[in-house]
């Protein structure tokens, strides 16, 4: 067994898009309409036969208080694996990115936190 698929649910997808694609880097792989959203995929340009990750609408009713609920508590609602923390944390500071936790060294990991803009707080985690 694998993971092949994955979620963040966002609050607007179009939004979403632009972000993890234009700001995050990530690269569109599916995009299939379904009534009023899309069955939308992006993946890592260095995996593009590797995991998707939806961008989920948030739609459920119990979506949004759980969303808030993290972010109120600094939790992020996923993590991404890069290569250098504090080369990221300086790319996406410039492109104008909200950090809620700068690179941390914690041991075996360094970890950076920020907004994506729609209601997530995302982990990034560079292992040592």
């Amino acid at each position: 067994m694998k993971i092949v698929v994955t979620s963040v649910l966002v609050d607007d997808q179009d939004k979403a898009l632009r972000f993890y694609t234009d700001v995050l880097g990530f690269v569109k792989k599916t995009e299939v309409p379904l009534g009023a959203h899309r069955w939308l995929t992006v993946v890592s340009p260095d995996d593009p036969d590797g995991v998707e990750l939806v961008l989920e609408p948030d739609e459920h009713p119990a979506v949004k208080p759980f969303k808030r609920a993290l972010v109120a508590d600094g939790i992020p609602f996923t993590s991404f694996g890069v290569k250098d923390v504090s080369a990221e944390y300086k790319r996406l500071k410039g492109a104008g990115v909200r950090f809620t936790q700068p690179p941390v060294d914690m041991g075996p990991v360094t970890t950076a936190v920020f907004d994506d803009t729609c209601g997530n707080l995302i982990q990034m985690a560079q292992r040592k």
